[in-house]
C-alpha cells in the first residue's frame, strides 16, 4: 500500500534568539539563500532605517530600499525599483506593514522572501498573505511565504511594548477563530485542514497558558514562535481560515467604520475573540481569553480602546459584511443589534465577576 505524503510550505529556516540578526549574513549564507550577499533590503524610516546603519557593513553587495507604509501602491513602487537587477532574494526588515509590503513586491518580481521582524505585532511574520491598504480600504492579497525568517529578541525589547501586546491577541484570537471553523464544518459542511487547526491551537493555546510576561525571553519565544506556527497553517490550509473568525470580522468593522479611531489589530481581535467565544457560550473558553488579555495589558471592553457601547454593537452588527462567504458565530446567529448590546452586557458582565 502506497504512503501518502504532503509537502508543507514553510521556512526553510527560523531563527528566533538574541543577536540573531547579527548572524543575518552567515544565516543566509549557510541556507544558500544568499552567499554572495547580493540582496535587496526593504527598511522602514524607522527601526529598519537605525537596523540598516548595523546591517550595511557586513552586506556591501545588497541594496537598500526604503519604504514609507503599508500600501499596495508602496509594494509596487517596491517591485518597480528592484526589477532588472539580479537579487539573490529580498529581507522585509521592519515590522507588520514592512514585511508585507516586502511579500507582495517579491511575489511581483519573483524573487524569495526573506522576514526579519523587528516586533511581534502580528501573525503575518510567516504568512502567505499579504494585508495592505488600498484606495478602498484594505485588503488581503495571497503571496508565496517567506522562504526564512529571523526574529531578534534585542531587538524585539527595544520596540514599545504595544507591539508585542498586539501579537499577544492576535495569536489568541487562533482559539476563537478554530472555533468558528468547527462551527462552519458542523453547519455547512465547510472541510477542516486538522493539521492546519492543530498548528495554529498550539499556537494560540501556547500563549494562553503560558505563566510568563513580555519582558521575560521565554515567553517571546513562545509567542514568536506561536506566530510562525499561524503563518505556516494558513500556508498549509491555502487561506487565513485557521486564524481569522468572528475575531476578525469584528476587527476589520472598527477598521471600516472608524478608520481614524481604530486600535491596533491586535488589540481589536483579541477583545473580538473574547466576545465571540462568549456569543457561542463559551463562557469559560471567553473568560480565559479575557484574563489572558486582561494580564498582558491588552482592553477586554471596547471602552478601553475609546468606543462606546453603541459604537461597539454597530461594529459587530456590520462584522459579517467584512468577509463574505466566511461563516462564523456572527453568521450563524444573526443577531439583531438590541440582541448584541444584550449579549455585550452578559459579557461585561461575566469577565468582570
Amino acid at each position: 500500500m502506497p504512503v501518502l505524503t504532503r509537502l508543507i510550505p514553510s521556512p526553510v529556516v527560523v531563527d528566533i534568539r538574541g543577536g540573531a540578526l547579527a548572524d543575518l549574513s552567515r544565516l543566509l549564507a549557510d541556507q544558500r539563500i544568499s552567499a554572495a550577499g547580493t540582496l535587496a533590503f526593504a527598511v522602514s524610516d524607522g527601526s529598519g532605517a537605525r537596523l540598516r546603519e548595523k546591517l550595511a557593513p557586513e552586506l556591501p553587495g545588497a541594496d537598500w530600499f526604503p519604504v514609507a507604509g503599508g500600501t499596495i501602491d508602496a509594494a509596487v513602487r517596491l517591485a518597480d525599483a528592484m526589477r532588472g537587477k539580479r537579487y539573490d532574494a529580498v529581507v522585509g526588515l521592519g515590522g507588520g506593514k514592512i514585511i508585507d509590503v516586502t511579500k507582495y513586491a517579491a511575489a511581483r518580481v519573483g524573487l524569495p522572501m526573506v522576514a526579519v521582524a523587528t516586533n511581534l505585532s502580528h501573525d503575518g511574520i510567516c504568512s502567505p498573505i499579504s494585508t495592505l491598504d488600498n484606495d478602498n480600504g484594505r485588503g488581503s492579497y495571497g503571496v508565496p511565504a517567506p522562504i526564512a525568517v529571523a526574529v531578534d529578541l534585542d531587538v524585539i525589547r527595544e520596540a514599545p511594548a504595544r507591539y508585542v501586546r498586539a501579537g499577544i491577541g492576535d495569536a489568541l484570537s487562533n482559539l476563537s477563530a478554530l472555533a468558528d471553523w468547527e462551527l462552519a464544518k458542523e453547519q455547512t459542511g465547510e472541510p477542516i485542514d486538522g493539521l492546519a487547526a492543530a498548528m495554529a491551537r498550539s499556537a494560540g493555546e501556547s500563549v494562553l497558558r503560558h505563566p510568563g510576561g513580555i519582558g521575560d525571553d521565554d515567553f517571546l519565544v513562545t509567542l514568536a514562535e506561536g506566530l510562525v506556527l499561524t503563518g505556516i497553517a494558513m500556508s498549509i490550509s491555502g487561506d487565513s481560515r485557521p486564524s481569522s473568525g468572528a475575531c476578525h470580522e469584528i476587527s476589520h468593522a472598527f477598521d471600516l467604520l472608524y478608520p481614524q479611531r481604530a486600535a491596533s489589530h491586535g488589540e481589536q481581535v483579541g477583545l473580538g475573540a473574547a466576545f465571540a467565544m462568549h456569543l457561542r457560550g463559551a463562557v469559560q473558553e471567553s473568560a480565559l481569553i479575557a484574563d489572558a488579555l486582561r494580564r498582558h495589558g491588552l482592553p477586554v471592553l471596547p471602552e478601553e480602546i475609546g468606543f462606546s457601547v453603541r459604537e461597539f454593537v454597530e461594529a459587530v452588527r456590520f462584522a459579517p459584511q467584512t468577509r463574505p462567504g466566511r461563516f462564523t458565530v456572527l453568521e450563524h446567529l444573526d443577531l439583531s443589534a438590541t440582541e448584541i448590546r444584550d449579549a455585550y452586557a452578559d459579557y461585561a458582565k461575566t469577565i468582570s465577576s
